[in-house]
């Protein structure tokens, strides 16, 4: 945040293991190429202000960067 690294985290620490959670939740929902699964937050969460910028990344897939208003 705001140019420091918060948070850091690895698909290997996630408790649910991603074809677990793709096959659970195709059981719910239709999943389609390009749907974005959110599964929590590694640790350093913190709160957020108005102005702070907010970047992040996946390896491969692509980068987003949004400023609270």
């Amino acid at each position: 945040m705001n140019g420091a690294e918060r948070q850091s985290g690895d698909l290997c620490q996630l408790i649910w293991k991603v074809p677990e959670i793709i096959s659970y939740l195709s059981g719910l929902f239709s999943l389609a190429a390009g749907d974005l699964i959110y599964t929590g937050t590694p640790s350093g969460v913190g709160p957020v202000a108005r102005g702070d910028r907010l970047a992040g990344r996946v390896e491969g897939v692509g980068e987003i960067e949004v400023e609270v208003v």
